[in-house]
């Protein structure tokens, strides 16, 4: 099953579109959620505000509709099922999901504040839900067919790998694999070398392997660029389909939910962004 949350925004919708692309390709179910306070959920709740809940609960059935509108007319043949949420949605879209295959949300609601490029509820959900999340921007106009994942060595960089493999499949699509291979330094970045970049590049071909055996129709290119993850992720995500990341990276503290290079790329990633649990 995949979950998509949805708020009525315009983002909302795109994500409810994406979602049933995603549910079509893995012939899974699709429930379209959208939360609203407890009392607002409890039809036999105070009768003094009973006018003012009914009226939200319009609404939200109103905001369910149309996502539910919007992931048929993408795909009428998977199955799509509404679901009222009552709670703070982060919680509640969080708890809704534990044992779903993906969580889906826009990258901004209707509440977000203005110039701020990820909402709380998206930024809540992608830092604390339990399984994996899909954060969705705009999606792009003419995606080139291209499944890009970050490859740093990490325990969450591996499964981010296994499923970037598999979603390339499922799309027919390319991978690109990417390695930033030099860290900033107290005096800026390490001067290029070409030595350095080819270990760099055989050690990120040795890491696609055993994926590659698990995965032999998947066509893949192994790319290692200088720089800092972040601007090299973005660049490289340009038009592509899909930009995976592990929740955490080598060199995070112990404790940390989400690593830095996955929170800036929940702001900064030009497509829709998969944020993989370990």
């Amino acid at each position: 099953m995949i979950i998509v949350g949805v708020d009525g925004s315009r983002t909302g919708l795109e994500a409810a579109a994406w979602a049933a692309d995603e549910a079509a390709l893995r012939r899974a179910p699709l429930t379209v959620a959208h939360a609203v306070p407890k009392w607002v959920h409890d039809e036999s709740g105070s009768a003094r505000y009973a006018d003012v809940a009914r009226w939200m609960r319009e609404g939200a059935t109103t905001v369910l509709a149309a996502a539910e509108d919007r992931a048929r007319r993408e795909h009428p043949d998977v199955s799509v099922t509404t679901e009222l949420l009552p709670g703070d949605p982060r919680t509640a879209l969080i708890n809704a999901a534990e044992g779903a295959e993906l969580l889906v949300v826009g990258s901004r609601g209707i509440g977000g504040v203005r110039g701020l490029l990820v909402g709380s509820v998206a930024h809540g959900v992608a830092a604390h839900a339990r399984t994996d999340v899909v954060l969705v921007h705009e999606l792009p106009r003419s995606p080139r067919g291209e499944v890009v994942v970050g490859a740093d060595g990490s325990p969450t960089g591996g499964r981010a790998l296994e499923w970037a493999f598999a979603e390339a499949e499922l799309r027919g699509t390319r991978l690109r694999a990417v390695h930033a291979w030099a860290w900033p330094q107290p005096t800026g970045f390490e001067p290029a070398d070409e030595d350095s970049e080819q270990d760099a590049l055989r050690s990120l071909q040795e890491l696609l392997a055993g994926h590659q055996l698990r995965h032999p129709g998947v066509e893949v290119v192994a790319e290692v660029v200088h720089g800092h993850p972040v601007e090299v992720l973005k660049e490289a995500a340009r038009g592509a389909d899909l930009l995976a990341v592990g929740s955490r990276g080598h060199g995070q503290l112990a404790g940390m939910i989400m690593g830095s290079i996955s929170q800036a790329l929940l702001h900064h990633s030009p497509c829709p962004l998969a944020v993989v649990r370990h």
